[in-house]
């Protein structure tokens, strides 16, 4: 059973990397479940208050993931033309143009709303530059945190 767990639990670090880049999967809840499956069997060894922690960064990093987009480009002097025109690029981006439409999908959404919606040029193209900015820091949060929690994961099985 323990050789099962541990090989769940290796496809769910790739998966959780991959999720960091991929919208679909959620990448540091399944960087986690991977730290709490390993946790079963006799290579598992984490402190009950680690996996409470990691269970917590998870949650949050995965939460602002949804939040950095929309508060950075509020920030950047977005409306919620921008912001929604950034959701809808993401979705369109996803759907249409995968990979490079993840990237460039809010970007582009945000400054088509802030045009549709009357904005001059600039104010546009900062609102498309904090989409774009917000996307970046959410991913970088989520790939650090899910490379911290694999660290620790292959850590505990070799060590």
């Amino acid at each position: 059973m323990d050789y099962f767990l541990v090989s769940l639990a290796v496809i769910f670090v790739l998966l959780g990397i991959a999720g960091c880049l991929l919208p679909v999967l959620p990448g540091p809840p399944l960087s986690f479940l991977s730290l709490l499956l390993l946790q079963f069997t006799r290579w598992g060894d984490f402190d009950p208050d680690f996996l409470i922690l990691w269970a917590v960064i998870a949650g949050l990093v995965t939460a602002m993931d949804y939040v950095l987009p929309v508060w950075v480009t509020r920030k950047t002097g977005g409306t919620k033309a921008g912001v929604w025109g950034a959701l809808l690029g993401l979705l369109a981006g996803i759907f249409l143009f995968p990979p490079i439409g993840i990237i460039l999908g809010p970007f582009l959404g945000a400054m088509a709303g802030e045009l549709i919606h009357g904005a001059e040029g600039n104010r546009a193209l900062r609102a498309g530059l904090g989409s774009f900015l917000g996307f970046l820091l959410g991913t970088g949060l989520k790939l650090i945190s899910s490379l911290v929690m694999s660290w620790y994961f292959f850590k505990e099985l070799v060590g």
